[in-house]
């Protein structure tokens, strides 16, 4: 079983992020840039205070009529954060993901913010072990002369 830690030595440890006194229109330019869809939102003492998201732009921008140039991101940010640390496994990730209807979770390690992923991250990862396990299956039945005789 694949782990968040696996995740983060393929895709990397970069942590973006932006302050919750930041425009919302500044948060989405970082966040096209980066060709992400969330961002962590770090106080100036370095505490995770909550994440934003493009749903969290979505429904609390647009569906509301506000504008993102005057809008702060402590207006819209999800202050509820759910973390998650390196040894936890992608399902056990994505059943998380899937019951608390969230897309994104940041990773400590002994209280200390390492990683941050999205649940195509998780996805990616459950779908490359399960190749990799079809393939293994694959190799096993064409490399065994009996199984090649029975069918």
């Amino acid at each position: 079983m694949k782990t968040v830690r696996e995740i983060l030595l393929n895709k990397g440890r970069n942590i973006w992020s932006v302050s919750p006194d930041s425009t919302v229109f500044d948060a989405l330019k970082v966040m096209a840039e980066k060709s992400i869809g969330a961002l962590l939102v770090i106080d100036d003492e370095g505490e995770t205070v909550g994440i934003m998201s493009e749903r969290d732009y979505a429904r609390k921008i647009i569906l509301l009529g506000k504008t993102s140039k005057e809008t702060q991101v402590k207006e819209i940010m999800s202050s509820n954060v759910i973390y998650v640390t390196p040894g936890r496994s992608c399902e056990e990730c994505m059943a998380l993901m899937t019951n608390k209807r969230i897309r994104h979770l940041p990773v400590l390690d002994n209280g200390k913010l390492i990683g941050f992923i999205s649940i195509g991250d998780v996805v990616k990862a459950v779908l490359d072990e399960k190749e990799f396990v079809i393939d293994q299956l694959v190799h096993y039945i064409k490399d065994t002369p009996q199984l090649e005789t029975a069918r």
